[in-house]
């Protein structure tokens, strides 16, 4: 085991790929100077899209209100109102695909089916709260020009069109005259927004709203007057600050890497993104596999089978760490095979989880908050690969650990709130 392990860090320290040559320091410095070059409209990798929406507003009790969100392979809609204490109601729920998932759809197709979709509830509120979950600029009217697609969505001709205002169009063409007041914002802002609802009555010193599904992301509240890329903001107050944070392109990258990232739709963008992400994870660990193979760390019988897989995503990868003998995904049989193919997983992950907790500690970092134990960061976390993949949090909270708290002497508190981007959703289409 030790043996085959050595071999296994040696490969993937030749690949570039080896958890061990990323300093969290380091990288955590690099990845702040992205932050604050992106809020002052300079070269960086980090957009910093100002959203426009602040924290701090009341939600109105025992409204309605209609919420979308589009993200991944998942397109959900309901409705949802709030009692007097705060508490969410949520009703009407459906799920459908996301348009674009499977073939390239038109901006007429991708709108009209969205129009589809909430097209039963249409008459249940005159507000939408769209929780869309990819690069989009966010206008000061809270409605939304889309920057890129990242996830593999096939929909060329929405690229630089404005979300809401193309809803409504298409809410028009069914027959709907009036004009829905729609506020764009995406699943971290929606995470925030749910997390600093329901945990009001706590100590907290500052939110976070944080995904590590499908894709990730993360925001923070920032002061207006360092938002230096945007005059005229209203001093004295915050906003939330989407990062757009899985397109970070100055983590250190192995070969093997870039060489996925030159296989996908999307090459060159969202990089950061392809090493840590669920849509990411189970490729990049079965290509890593593959090359590790063909370098001899596997059998002739192994590599055969490897190459055979078509696809393994992040509960594949859950599946065969926790129960390796119970392997129906790789079915490798040489013990030596899966000790290796574990082994290659499982630093993988780690490495994953190393870069998340990068990408969190700067963030808590730049808002300058958690100085005291008493008054933590609330880290409202979400998403299936974070929660779900066998590891990665307790690795996540590890670095956490030892770079941010032992380190930097920053305390936090991860918490979870279930159905936190409808949640979220709804107070941003209630209170914007």
């Amino acid at each position: 085991m030790e043996q085959i392990s050595t071999r296994i860090d040696q490969f993937l320290n030749e690949h570039g790929m080896d958890l061990r040559r990323i300093d969290m320091e380091e990288n955590c410095r690099v990845f702040l100077d992205e932050m604050q070059k992106g809020l002052a409209g300079t070269d960086s990798s980090l957009q910093m899209i100002p959203t426009y929406i602040e924290t701090d507003k009341d939600v109105p009790s025992d409204k309605p209100v209609i919420v979308m969100d589009a993200g991944g392979t998942h397109f959900r809609v309901a409705t949802v109102r709030f009692g007097q204490g705060k508490t969410a109601k949520i009703e009407d729920f459906q799920s459908y695909s996301m348009p674009g998932t499977e073939n390239e759809v038109t901006k007429k197709q991708f709108f009209a089916r969205m129009a589809h979709y909430i097209e039963k509830i249409l008459d249940k509120s005159s507000n939408i709260g769209f929780c869309f979950s990819y690069p989009t600029e966010i206008l000061p009217n809270k409605d939304g020009r889309l920057i890129r697609f990242s996830k593999e969505i096939k929909a060329k001709q929405v690229q630089g069109q404005l979300i809401g205002e193309n809803l409504n169009l298409a809410i028009n063409a069914l027959g709907h005259r009036h004009k829905k007041h729609i506020v764009i914002l995406n699943d971290t802002v929606a995470t925030l927004l749910a997390g600093k609802s329901v945990a009001a009555d706590k100590n907290y010193s500052a939110y976070i709203g944080f995904i590590l599904g499908t894709g990730t992301n993360c925001c923070y509240t920032e002061r207006n007057e360092n938002i230096i890329k945007n005059k005229g903001l209203a001093p004295g107050k915050k906003q939330i600050i989407n990062i757009e944070s899985g397109a970070f392109a100055k983590a250190p990258r192995g070969d093997i890497d870039i060489r996925f990232d030159n296989s996908t739709l999307d090459a060159g963008m969202s990089t950061f993104e392809k090493m840590i992400s669920g849509a990411y994870l189970g490729p990049v660990c079965l290509e890593t596999a593959r090359i590790a193979a063909a370098d001899g760390l596997f059998s002739h019988e192994a590599a055969e089978k490897l190459n055979a897989v078509k696809c393994i995503d992040t509960k594949d990868l859950s599946d065969f760490i926790s129960d390796p003998s119970n392997d129906r995904h790789f079915s490798l049989t040489n013990k030596d095979d899966i000790t290796a193919l574990g082994c290659i997983i499982n630093k993988l992950i780690e490495r994953a989880a190393k870069l998340t907790a990068i990408n969190l500690s700067s963030v808590v970092l730049k808002s300058d908050a958690g100085k005291d134990r008493r008054y933590p960061v609330c880290i409202v976390a979400e998403g299936s690969t974070f929660y779900r993949l066998q590891t990665l949090k307790q690795k996540v909270e590890y670095y956490l650990k030892q770079y941010l708290e032992n380190r930097k002497k920053r305390y936090y508190e991860i918490v979870n709130v279930q159905n936190a981007t409808l949640i979220g959703a709804a107070i941003a289409g209630l209170t914007n």
